[in-house]
């Protein structure tokens, strides 16, 4: 064993022999077992290797610093897929990409098998740059990735940024057969891990580059989802064209589960197991070291074991292994598309990161992983205290400074998250296991505190490996350790509709998008009605056009015509037609006051002096001068007989002397009268039909009527035909 490897604590080491003080009080001594939460010092040195692509040979490895002399540990090892995971798909597209991969070390006589994990660091140049350009490189760049292989990811963060200036500084002297910057940055690790300062560093720095906060403010919800999907231990499979944030999202996701990080000894194969074979059943607890308490609850929940796999970055060549019947489940991350055409074959479920979607491809899984009121409660406060603190230039620390919405506040959350729920289910199984006996139920807790965590997600939770490795090494009372409650226990209300609401309004942005779609409304109402105005003037313009020309038309016909025929009774060729409607108008107006003027002379007579009363029956008596009116028909007219009434009979005209027609029924007998109408008396000379008009001296037509007197002439008109005299 070297110096610098130190045994793990056994079970027993934290019980020291009393003294003489100590005889006489109780002592609860804790134990601090060997498990996950100290889990014993590896005694491999990191390695560091050159990665580089031939035009022929594609990605191999070109050198090794920290090995044996005249070794080549991908050889030994059988690390064939090495160059294929140093140097990622998609690299050539960006200056400066990084990967992350798992590697495994095969068992030997003196040590037993175990993972490995790798980071490289991949820049290229342009060859025509080189100082001295060898034989061999034929492309116009050259691309190469500096790789770091250490036992364990837990200062991948602090490691990263050493990585990254180291390559960027060999790149920078543009002869890449000068390798003693590569040389000195293997032996400076080396001796840190001597020395013990990687593992110093471990607790303060183990979770740099590890970003929760941009996994939450992406992922929002779907965070808790993905946490619980973990724990179910199926096939999971993200997929991103940039490889360092693919894998910094799975190991962000993983060190939300207290003490996996510093775990992941079986995370390269399916076919490792040993973290089983090495965990024992804590029987004490030491409640004021926080290490204790998560190592008593059973931390952490081991999802990588028999039958499963870990690979941050996966290459097309390693879909093999994914496909044995002997991989249970895994987590890899792939930047090919082509995976994307088959992900019902190779995932569960699927995440794209460059779509910050998630898609399930397991109707069951979907089922299990529908969040409570509670988890939609509990996820959705954390994701609105990140978004408060959000700021864009430094997405890890929040703006205000303050603790709330940190890194280490928003895993605190998760670790108190978890221990509830393995206190509620161990208190769901105690519940099950004593159905009828009263002491059983605690009176603090509300019925089964399983149904706020999902019933559902618990029974399949139930049925996974990392399950029962928990439940066979913990105590069945842990409830009694952590309350059995979720930490937003309770149904939906208003409150959580009203937050839900108010997260998404402002996640998608509908304020600013209703802001803007008023701006473009009021645009196109104003051009719309612009258009509208001109639309509406041009067809004005082109009527009055129209009517412009109809008018000069008629005006040269007129002038072009001959002038009219005064003899003649049709009407010339240049007839106007306006004077026609004119003089049309006034002789209809003439009519229509001389029959209205008629009609009040014969209502007047027929309410004052009962003309009329005795029709058919006696001649009306001779009007005298009493008797009669003012009216102007009365005194240019005179009434002979009264007519026959209409509705009389054939027997009362036959029996009474013949009378002459009415004023009334002279002049419309032509209109209103067909011949021979039966109960109408006969005129001997009826009128022929509508008065003939006149054309006087002044271009006017006056409507003559035969038997009429003229008011403006002397002359006095014959007697006519139709029963009407003139007064002398």
């Amino acid at each position: 064993m070297s110096s610098d490897e130190s045994p793990s604590p056994s079970p027993a080491s934290g019980l020291g022999a009393p003294d003489s003080n100590d005889d006489l009080k109780p002592v609860l001594s804790p134990i601090i077992p060997s498990s996950p939460a100290s889990p014993a010092r590896s005694d491999f040195v990191p390695l560091v290797t050159v990665v580089g692509f031939h035009h022929a040979r594609g990605p191999e490895v070109e050198a090794w610093f920290g090995a044996d002399e005249g070794s080549d540990p991908a050889v030994d090892y059988n690390w064939t897929l090495l160059p294929f995971m140093a140097l990622s798909d998609g690299a050539h597209a960006s200056e400066e990409d990084f990967s992350y991969f798992t590697l495994l070390r095969p068992e030997t006589d003196e040590k037993p098998a175990t993972s490995l994990f790798g980071i490289s660091c991949t820049r290229q140049l342009d060859s025509s740059q080189l100082i001295n350009r060898p034989a061999d490189v034929t492309r116009s760049t050259v691309q190469k990735a500096v790789v770091v292989i250490a036992d364990s990811p837990q200062f991948f963060g602090m490691l990263r940024e050493r990585l990254s200036v180291v390559t960027q500084a060999w790149f920078a002297q543009r002869e890449f057969t000068d390798v003693e910057i590569l040389r000195r940055f293997q032996e400076s690790l080396a001796d840190e891990k001597a020395r013990g300062l990687l593992n110093d560093h471990v607790d303060r720095d183990q979770y740099l580059g590890m970003s929760l906060r941009e996994l939450i403010h992406e992922f929002k919800w779907q965070t808790l989802v993905l946490l619980k999907c973990c724990l179910l231990q199926p096939k999971m499979l993200f997929f991103g064209s940039k490889c360092d944030r693919l894998c910094m999202m799975q190991f962000s996701l993983l060190s939300l589960i207290p003490g996996l990080i510093r775990n992941l000894q079986d995370s390269a194969d399916p076919e490792l197991n040993s973290y089983e074979k090495s965990l024992t059943k804590p029987t004490s607890l030491r409640t004021s070291d926080r290490n204790s308490l998560l190592c008593y609850m059973g931390l952490p929940l081991q999802i990588f074991g028999k039958g499963s796999l870990f690979g941050p970055y996966t290459p097309l060549q390693q879909l093999d292994i994914l496909a044995d019947f002997g991989t249970k489940s895994y987590i890899v991350g792939s930047t090919n598309s082509l995976l994307l055409q088959q992900k019902d074959r190779y995932s569960d479920i699927l995440i794209n990161l460059d779509e910050d979607s998630v898609i399930i491809n397991s109707q069951s899984l979907r089922s299990a992983l529908t969040l409570t009121a509670a988890d939609r409660r509990w996820i959705d406060y954390l994701t609105h205290e990140i978004n408060e603190t959000w700021d864009e230039a430094n997405p890890s620390r929040p703006k205000t400074m303050k603790y709330v919405g940190s890194e280490e506040f928003i895993r605190l959350q998760f670790e108190e998250y978890i221990l509830a729920l393995i206190s509620s289910v161990k208190y769901h199984n105690y519940l099950s296991a004593n159905p009828n006996n009263p002491r059983a139920i605690l009176p603090e807790v509300e019925g089964d505190p399983i149904l706020d965590f999902g019933h559902d997600w618990v029974e399949a939770w139930k049925r996974t490996e990392n399950y029962r490795m928990w439940n066979a090494n913990t105590d069945s009372h842990l409830f009694d350790i952590v309350d059995p409650r979720h930490p937003c226990a309770g149904g939906l209300n208003i409150e959580d509709v009203q937050r839900r609401i108010a997260e998404q309004v402002k996640e998608l942005h509908l304020d600013e998008r209703f802001a803007q779609g008023r701006e473009v409304l009021g645009r196109n109402f104003a051009a719309g009605r612009e258009k509208a105005s001109f639309v509406l003037n041009k067809l004005y313009s082109d009527m009055e056009a129209l009517r412009e020309a109809q008018r000069r038309r008629a005006e040269e016909a007129r002038t072009a015509s001959p002038p009219a025929d005064s003899t003649s009774s049709a009407p010339p060729a240049g007839y106007d037609v306006s004077k026609a409607q004119q003089s049309v108008q006034s002789a209809g107006a003439r009519a229509g006051a001389y029959i209205g003027s008629w009609a009040a002379w014969a209502g007047e007579k027929r309410r004052t002096s009962g003309w009329g009363a005795g029709w058919g029956r006696k001649t009306t008596p001779k009007p005298t001068e009493s008797s009669r009116s003012g009216s102007p028909i009365e005194k240019d007219y005179q009434m002979i007989s009264a007519p026959v009434s209409r509705g009389g009979s054939s027997d009362d005209a036959t029996g009474r002397p013949g009378t002459g027609a009415s004023f009334s029924e002279s002049i419309l007998s032509g209109v209103s009268d067909s011949p021979g109408r039966p109960g109408t008396a006969s005129v001997s000379k009826p009128l022929p039909g509508p008065p003939v008009p006149d054309k006087d001296e002044d271009g006017f037509h006056t409507e003559g009527v035969r038997g009429s007197r003229d008011k403006t002439s002397d002359v006095k008109p014959l007697p006519g035909e139709n029963g009407i005299t003139t007064k002398d």
